[in-house]
C-alpha cells in the first residue's frame, strides 16, 4: 500500500518552503539580534534574511543538510526539554519554600535521570534490544560481566578511601 502525500510531505513543501522559512527567520534573529547594519534596520534585515535565504535553497546539498539535520535537532531539543523537565521536579523549589534538596541528592538524581532518558533513547530508537541481548546473552557476556563487577569494585574502594580520607585528625 502506498504512502498516502500530504500538503505537510509533498516534496516542494517539505524541501523548499519548509527551510526557506527556516533559514529566512534565522537569519532575520541573527541579523537584528546583533545589529551588523545599524539599529533599526529591519528592512535592511528582512532584505539580506531573504537573498541569503533564497541563495541557501538554490543549491541542493545545503538545503539537502539542512533537511537532514533538522528533524535530528527537533528531536534533541524535546529530549533536552523532556531532561529539563525532570531534573527540574527533582531539584526545583526556592529555599523559602521550606525543603530545600541536598547538593548530592540533586546530583545523583540528576545522574539517575540522565541514565533514564538515555535508555529511553535507545528504546525509542530501537537499539535498545540489540544492546541488552549482546550484554545479557551474547558471546562473552560473562566476560563482560566481570569486568564490570571489577570495575564497581575498584570504583567502590575508591570512593570509600577518598570519603574515609577528609575525617582524619591530626
Amino acid at each position: 500500500m502506498a504512502a498516502e502525500e500530504t500538503v505537510l510531505t509533498s516534496g516542494i513543501f517539505a524541501e523548499l518552503i519548509l527551510p526557506f522559512l527556516l533559514l529566512f527567520t534565522v537569519f532575520f534573529a541573527v541579523l537584528d539580534k546583533s545589529k551588523i547594519f545599524g539599529e533599526g534596520k529591519r528592512q535592511i534585515n528582512a532584505i539580506v534574511s531573504l537573498v541569503l535565504a533564497l541563495i541557501f535553497v538554490a543549491f541542493s546539498y545545503a538545503k539537502g543538510i539542512i533537511v537532514k539535520l533538522v528533524p535530528f535537532t527537533a528531536v534533541m531539543i524535546i529530549i533536552i526539554l523532556i531532561f529539563m523537565l525532570l531534573y527540574g521536579f527533582v531539584a526545583g523549589g526556592k529555599e523559602k519554600e521550606g525543603f530545600v534538596m541536598p547538593k548530592g541528592l540533586k546530583i545523583t538524581f540528576g545522574i539517575i535521570i540522565g541514565i533514564s532518558m538515555i535508555i529511553a533513547i535507545m528504546w525509542a530508537t530501537g537499539t535498545w534490544d540489540t544492546i541488552y541481548n549482546s550484554i545479557i546473552s551474547g558471546a562473552g557476556a560473562g566476560k563482560i560481566w566481570a569486568n564490570v563487577l571489577f570495575a564497581a569494585i575498584i570504583i567502590g574502594a575508591m570512593v570509600v578511601v577518598i570519603a574515609s580520607g577528609g575525617k582524619s585528625k591530626s
